[in-house]
């Protein structure tokens, strides 16, 4: 058994416009690093965490990382102590699963080191466990199961846990800024409503399911017809700056539509082309610049692979 790993495990865009908690896929481009070592001395040490360093507990019992471990050691009796270091290459409250990452990377790192005792699908729910320091208690499956399983994932159910990839088009390309803001999960879904217009309801239905269907069939006009959110975005989208002007922005320059990337403030935009993601991100950024907003730009096709070792 070797006793040190690298890993990376990466970003990833959810919601995806009107699939609310049950669409979600991996981009490139960024992500979390962890390394794990293998010790003598029994339990589970966070060792280092950079990149958002004092504001992400050492304390394994109160990290995505540490109690994803902690689920997966005591499923497997593991007798021995892991030492784990955190690089956060993402945000906090970015919109772009920096939590999810964090978890998926831990337990992938632990199942590659000691040579897969679980396929890759089944870590999931160790990760779900650590998600659910984020949510309150009740985790969602989208982040951590794009990040985990690569590609675009739908999570037809929590529980129990039933997520499905589906084929997307070699060239469907993806335009994501990040504000440099930061937005908390749990205080987005505070703000949700809880009751909807069954008018509503239907619309959205329609949707996802047509944003599937065209996703799966390589059907641009229909991806981005149902790139709309009836629902959700209109709440949301009033907690980021410039928000329907950087959309106009994204769609005036070619995109097949643009919506918020989870929770935000993150947004991301598809295109059918790297060059019209390039056009369409120039033009993001020209809006974020006029509203005295620095931030992120990433262009990433969709990530098929998910988390992988580099050491």
């Amino acid at each position: 058994m070797k006793k040190e790993i690298k890993v990376f495990a990466p970003a990833s865009v959810t919601n995806v416009s009107c699939g609310f908690d049950v669409l979600g896929f991996a981009i490139d481009w960024p992500g979390d690093e962890v390394i794990l070592r293998i010790t003598d001395s029994p339990g589970i040490k966070i060792s280092k965490i950079t990149g958002e360093d004092g504001r992400l507990p050492l304390d394994p019992q109160k990290n995505t990382a540490g109690v994803s471990l902690i689920s997966m050691t005591e499923n497997l009796k593991f007798d021995k102590g892991i030492e784990i270091e955190i690089h956060k290459k993402m945000a906090l409250g970015s919109g772009l699963g920096s939590s999810a990452a964090s978890a998926v990377a831990s337990v992938f790192a632990l199942n590659e080191i000691l040579d897969h005792p679980f396929p890759k699908k089944e870590l999931l729910p160790f990760a779900l466990e650590g998600e659910k320091l984020t949510c309150g208690g009740t985790p969602h499956a989208d982040n951590v199961s794009a990040c985990l399983m690569g590609g675009f994932v739908i999570v037809r159910s929590v529980n129990p846990i039933d997520v499905i990839n589906i084929n997307t088009p070699a060239d469907l390309y993806c335009t994501i800024i990040h504000p440099h803001l930061e937005i908390n999960t749990s205080d987005t879904r505070k703000i949700l409503r809880k009751q909807i217009l069954l008018s509503d309801a239907v619309k959205q239905w329609g949707n996802v399911a047509g944003l599937v269907a065209g996703l799966m069939n390589k059907d641009y006009e229909l991806i981005s017809r149902s790139l709309q959110d009836v629902i959700i975005e209109p709440i949301r989208s009033i907690l980021i700056p410039g928000f329907n002007e950087i959309k106009n922005a994204a769609v005036n320059a070619g995109a097949l539509g643009c919506s918020i990337s989870g929770s935000g403030p993150s947004i991301f935009a598809f295109s059918k082309s790297n060059s019209t993601a390039e056009k369409v991100g120039a033009a993001m950024n020209v809006i974020l610049k006029s509203l005295d907003l620095s931030g992120d730009l990433y262009i990433s096709k969709i990530n098929h692979e998910g988390p992988k070792v580099i050491n």
